[in-house]
């Protein structure tokens, strides 16, 4: 009996010491499991089972009164109702090359794609590479036979003390190339929204007759024949350019509370648990309605969420768009390099350094081979298996992909 109950004692002791020591682990890990796994579960359960997003239009609207009588204390109506003015502008990049240069040839040229990279002052190596690689119009209209206009947003350089000698880099660029669009505000992760505006307004005002729209970061590789080809044939469905937001789509995304991190939302200015589905910044594409539709939304929701993809998320739920999923927009990961990849690749994120020689390889003539006939088609889906169904998160392209 006596035995019975010393056993007993030393197991309790061994419960208490293990809950002890869990309870430690998890007040120790606990910012990281409420960040990874609760914030998501509570906002999963928000996304799937409340899913109502109404309380936005009327939580982010600007009030008439700010607009009325320009209240600048009011944090929702501050960065909406200033109009930045432009440093440099092309109002007249959508328009036929002739027109420009009084050729016989007159109106606005057929532009399948506006796309419009978004871009930091001092990034001059980035927007060479993206000139001399996927965003060469010259390429794309002789080689692909269509019109794409290819422009950089920006703001000005942060630095007070660097910016009159980036500002005149910029305006030499810009001579040498045309293809910067510029307004007086400063280039920050936070004005990102401000960047977003920017684009759908200059796109509305010089090109809205473009029949897609996209934006895209300066550090992706975008596979511009496989994004023409996808684009071609959405024009030749009956819909299919129409009420179009496609790219990788985050659902259910919750807000970030860390105040550590870069993307750290405040539950004052954002204070629900999910945001509407939206698209990650790095790259996506709608159609000229939609864009059209986004444009509107800018002019009556504040542009206090700083994130700009969450923005547009926003902005999309109040015009009544929602997000489509495409298998090969990448999200904030880097594609894996292969020739299995590259037939089906449209964007992969993360290509800083080394735009030039994905470029050349994806590009390669000799990848057509690659992917004609049975036997070739079922040696890329075996490769594709084996780099993207992975038992841990990439974020790049979904194990589904393997098998389109």
């Amino acid at each position: 009996m006596f035995m019975n109950f010393r056993r007993i004692h030393k197991c309790q002791c061994v419960q208490l010491l293990t809950t002890g020591l869990v309870l430690c682990v998890v007040m120790v890990c606990w910012e990281q499991l409420d960040h990874h796994v609760v914030s998501h579960m509570r906002s999963y359960t928000y996304r799937y089972l409340v899913n109502s997003y109404d309380f936005i239009n009327t939580s982010f609207a600007i009030n008439p009164l700010h607009l009325q009588h320009g209240d600048a204390n009011s944090e929702f109506a501050m960065g909406r109702v200033t109009n930045y003015p432009y440093l440099i502008n092309h109002p007249n990049k959508c328009m036929r090359s002739s027109d420009i240069h009084g050729g016989d040839r007159k109106g606005k040229d057929d532009v399948l794609l506006l796309l419009f990279v978004k871009s930091s002052p001092e990034n001059f190596e980035r927007r060479q590479a993206i000139r001399d690689t996927w965003g060469n119009e010259s390429y794309i209209r002789l080689k692909l036979g269509e019109s794409v206009r290819v422009v950089f947003a920006l703001g000005v350089h942060p630095d007070a003390q660097q910016r009159p000698s980036v500002q005149s880099k910029l305006l030499e660029e810009d001579q040498a190339n045309g293809d910067l669009i510029q307004q007086d505000f400063v280039d920050t992760f936070h004005n990102l929204t401000q960047k977003l505006i920017l684009q759908f307004h200059w796109g509305h005002l010089y090109c809205a007759h473009a029949h897609f729209f996209m934006t895209a970061d300066d550090d992706i590789f975008v596979h511009v024949p496989n994004l023409v080809k996808y684009l071609r044939d959405l024009l030749a469905t009956q819909a299919g350019a129409r009420d179009l937001w496609v790219g990788h789509v985050h659902r259910g995304a919750p807000p970030n509370r860390r105040k550590d991190s870069k993307y750290y939302v405040s539950s004052e200015l954002y204070p629900w648990p999910a945001y509407p589905d939206y698209t990650a910044g790095a790259g996506y594409v709608v159609s000229g309605d939609v864009a059209a539709k986004i444009y509107q939304a800018t002019l009556f929701l504040n542009s206090s969420m700083y994130i700009d993809d969450v923005f547009m998320g926003i902005c999309a739920n109040t015009a009544g768009v929602s997000p489509q999923e495409h298998v090969y927009f990448s999200g904030e990961g880097k594609a894996p390099y292969h020739p299995c990849i590259y037939n089906h690749m449209i964007t992969s994120h993360g290509h800083a350094k080394d735009v030039r020689s994905v470029w050349r390889a994806a590009t390669d003539p000799g990848l057509h081979s690659l992917s004609s006939g049975f036997t070739s088609e079922l040696y890329c889906t075996a490769v594709r298996v084996m780099l993207l169904c992975r038992p841990y998160y990439q974020n790049t392209y979904p194990c589904m992909a393997a098998f389109t």
